[in-house]
């Protein structure tokens, strides 16, 4: 079982996204990225099509890549056009990528009528566009558009358009659902099918409007294609492009499948939130190998079952994609998870101590008041510590005060701030405006305690949220408030309740500047 070549398209197919958009520097920076997790080949865009594009070809030619090949997106020459005359085939080349991969067409519905030329010349059209850049480009792949609809409309003609392709004799071809349709078992028949006529090395390149892409691209494997096509995340237009983030581990670890080494591997999660956070996007919790929740356990009994044995409950070693196994504490906690997320902070609990108990009834009154520690980790940590009585008191709040004024009805709303704070035996007074209530509050707080504790600069509000909770009170309701902290070594997550928005962002504020102290400590 040879192995299997991974070709990344996420400055590419993944930008068609709605909501998704890299900057020149985002690309080059996700490029450096994909290379050192081991992605053989990426797909910096269409030099054809825009101007952005055409520069990261130019720019990534200074940087200095691991193993990484960097591939040019494009089509098949237009009709009535010799492919030397053709620009976008010449912008292909000019690109002086490693890779050229271009696309055509093999559905003979689009062939009349998107193309409106004969069948006939659709094949000279492929043939001849693919031996021109043969000529000129060290490796050449096809991409066979909407492959698996135009084999189910028109199987002859379908594989003639590969055969036109293999007589160009391009390095791969690459069988692409682009609708997104098919599922698994179709894919298998068909590939078997055309493994019997074509013998040129196959890739795949699936959609996900049928939640199969991932499926598709799996099964592919089994039938011996030797070149996956996807994105991080899944990123693509409409439901997305196969997601690598899925597909890497699953071939490694699942179908002992060589693709990247173990150390790349560990980098999954890692490279997973470097490329929503350049696209500017919330991690999805529930996303499988590198979410937060993918190992996350809640009931009593799963957590005690994991305590003991972790495949009880874990398909996978989590840390195999760097990610961990979490405890999470609910009303579903039983004391096993409190101890368990103790351990997790090097915190001592013993399960028959009066603490660990006194900590459950807490919580579970906290809960109950609407606290949730989910997304906030920091705000548990210092609960526990506080009971324990282990946690040392940075500094105390006398108290502030937050005033929103419009002194004009066309002018902006202005916040200010201002907080007393106690330091040893030091009373600080400060104000503080800022672009609204909390951000004020926060200015405020952090220019008080920076004087005593200059490392607080080092700290940034990374996210701020707000949820109603459910008590059909409308403006009245309770209101909880996640907050997202974070430094250059790490993120922490605190959380505040109160029928007072203002109230409740302070709390998770406080909590968020009493955990970075504590790093700082230790």
């Amino acid at each position: 079982m040879g192995m299997v070549k991974l070709y990344d398209t996420t400055l590419r197919d993944g930008t068609q996204s709605e909501d998704i958009s890299f900057l020149l520097e985002d690309k080059i920076r996700i490029a450096h990225r994909l290379d050192e997790s081991g992605i053989h080949y990426i797909e910096g865009g269409w030099p054809g099509s825009n101007p952005k594009d055409v520069a990261f070809f130019k720019e990534i030619k200074k940087e200095k890549l691991s193993q990484a090949k960097i591939a040019a997106f494009g089509s098949t020459r237009r009709a009535k056009v010799t492919p030397d005359k053709d620009n976008n085939i010449i912008t292909l080349i000019k690109a002086e990528p490693d890779v050229i991969t271009i696309f055509g067409k093999t559905w003979d519905f689009h062939v009349r009528e998107a193309l409106r030329i004969s069948l006939e010349e659709n094949l000279e059209l492929i043939n001849d566009s693919l031996i021109h850049l043969k000529k000129n480009a060290p490796e050449v792949f096809y991409d066979a558009e909407h492959f698996f609809d135009g084999y189910k409309a028109n199987p002859e003609y379908a594989i003639k358009t590969l055969q036109a392709a293999e007589d160009a004799k391009v390095d791969c071809i690459v069988l692409c659902d682009t609708n997104g349709g098919t599922m698994p078992f179709e894919v298998a028949e068909i590939i078997k099918a055309v493994k019997k006529q074509i013998k040129t090395p196959l890739g795949i390149h699936t959609h996900n409007d049928g939640e199969c892409a991932v499926a598709n691209s799996l099964v592919a494997v089994n039938e011996g294609i030797v070149q996956i096509q996807g994105t991080i995340n899944g990123f693509g237009e409409r439901c997305g492009n196969a997601n690598l983030c899925s597909i890497i581990p699953a071939l490694k670890l699942k179908m002992k499948r060589d693709c990247i080494n173990e150390e790349q591997l560990r980098k999954m999660r890692d490279l997973s939130r470097f490329v929503y956070e350049l696209a500017n996007f919330s991690p999805p919790k529930h996303q499988a190998y590198v979410g937060n929740a993918a190992f996350a356990h809640k009931g009593g009994v799963h957590v005690s079952a994991i305590q003991r044995h972790p495949e009880t409950y874990e398909h996978i070693r989590p840390e195999l994609v760097g990610n961990c196994t979490r405890v999470l504490i609910s009303d579903l906690s039983g004391r096993s998870n409190i101890l368990a997320k103790a351990e997790e902070f090097n915190i001592n609990l013993d399960s028959k101590d009066p603490v660990t108990l006194e900590i459950l009834d807490n919580i579970k009154e906290m809960e109950h008041r609407g606290f949730q520690f989910e997304g906030a980790e920091a705000s548990f940590e210092l609960l526990m510590k506080r009971a324990l009585g282990t946690h040392k008191k940075f500094f105390s709040i006398i108290g502030f005060r937050v005033i929103d004024e419009k002194r004009h009805e066309d002018q902006k709303v202005i916040s200010e701030a201002t907080v007393m704070v106690k330091v040893g035996g030091k009373i600080e007074h400060t104000a503080a405006e800022g672009n609204g209530p909390v951000n004020a509050l926060d200015n405020a707080l952090r220019k008080a305690l920076e004087k005593f504790y200059p490392r607080l600069k080092e700290m940034r509000l990374l996210d701020y949220k707000v949820r109603v909770l459910p008590g059909g009170q409308g403006t009245a309701s309770v209101i909880r408030v996640l907050i997202e902290s974070g430094d250059k070594e790490s993120r922490w997550g605190t959380v505040g309740v109160s029928d007072n928005i203002i109230d409740a962002s302070y709390q998770a504020l406080i909590d968020g500047i009493e955990y970075k102290l504590d790093k700082v400590e230790e």
